[in-house]
């Protein structure tokens, strides 16, 4: 699977039909009976079809009813399989801190393990040789869009973000080919960040998507970031989202510096150098 697949079922994901999410709770209730089960008890449990089992194996990437269940088996074994992450109104302090703890470190393993490769050195190259970089992102994604271009101005390109729905469309209105705009979206459903990506791609800039792999937002892009999350940001603030796009956007950003070269580090140690008067200086105490 793309991601931890129990974690993925848990989000209630939308490429599953009505039928299929009665597939989902039953594996949900105990995916170890799931593993052992035959797809016609598993279709009998979720009072569905045998098809429409099929149907819901392919829609999580799976070619059948035996590779979900040999994907599922490899999900359990990684050691933080389905761990009930809810914070609960009674919760200690130790238990809530230890469930966003364990949300955060899971969601950022499985983005280790989900996110494509190729699409990440084609973002790299993209960036690498772009003639401008533009962040673009709303509510929580806008401050990562912030983060990001904290990150990136010093790359020797201009960088800018934008966090302002009418910016976002009159910049990429105004974009040229050369010009590379980064969309930060969890979901990806945002209609107006939908939309830009589209006037950019027209005004013939390259568009890259942090989100949602299957989202709106990733099929109007050149170049997709895909990142999973069973983060509900419907309801809940972003956060393991959140320190998911932030990391991803680390790997971009030592991409692009490893991609620029041994010369350009002298560049970068002006720029550090340039804050050695703004600290006290650490002093030997006894």
């Amino acid at each position: 699977m793309s991601t931890n697949l129990l974690e993925r079922l848990k989000s209630n994901p939308s490429c599953l039909s009505k039928s299929e999410r009665k597939v989902a709770q039953v594996i949900l209730q105990d995916p170890n009976k799931a593993i052992r089960s035959s797809i016609a008890s598993l279709a009998k449990a979720a009072n569905v079809s045998e098809p429409t089992v099929n149907r819901f194996c392919r829609s999580l990437d799976c070619t059948g009813f035996p590779d979900f269940k040999l994907k599922l088996a490899q999900c359990l074994a990684t050691g933080t399989p389905f761990v009930n992450r809810n914070v609960e109104a009674n919760d200690r302090v130790e238990d809530y801190s230890g469930k966003i703890f364990e949300a955060t470190i899971s969601a950022i393993t499985d983005a280790k393990r989900s996110i494509d490769p190729n699409a990440l050195t084609r973002a790299v190259d993209a960036l690498s040789q772009a003639r401008r970089v533009e962040f673009y992102g709303l509510g929580a994604s806008g401050s990562v869009c912030q983060d990001a271009q904290h990150k990136f101005f010093r790359l020797n390109t201009p960088c800018v973000a934008y966090i302002d729905v009418l910016q976002q469309r009159m910049s990429a209105a105004a974009a040229k080919p050369g010009d590379v705009i980064v969309i930060i979206s969890n979901t990806g459903r945002t209609i107006s960040l939908v939309e830009t990506a589209e006037i950019a791609r027209d005004s013939g800039a390259t568009v890259i998507s942090l989100t949602s792999p299957h989202s709106p937002l990733a099929k109007a892009s050149n170049i997709i970031l895909g990142v999973e999350s069973s983060e509900n940001t419907d309801m809940y603030t972003p956060m393991s989202s959140r320190i998911v796009h932030l990391t991803v956007l680390d790997v971009l950003s030592m991409g692009v510096t490893l991609r620029l070269g041994p010369e350009f580090q002298s560049h970068l140690r002006r720029i550090k150098a340039a804050l050695a008067d703004t600290r006290y200086k650490n002093e030997d105490t006894d």
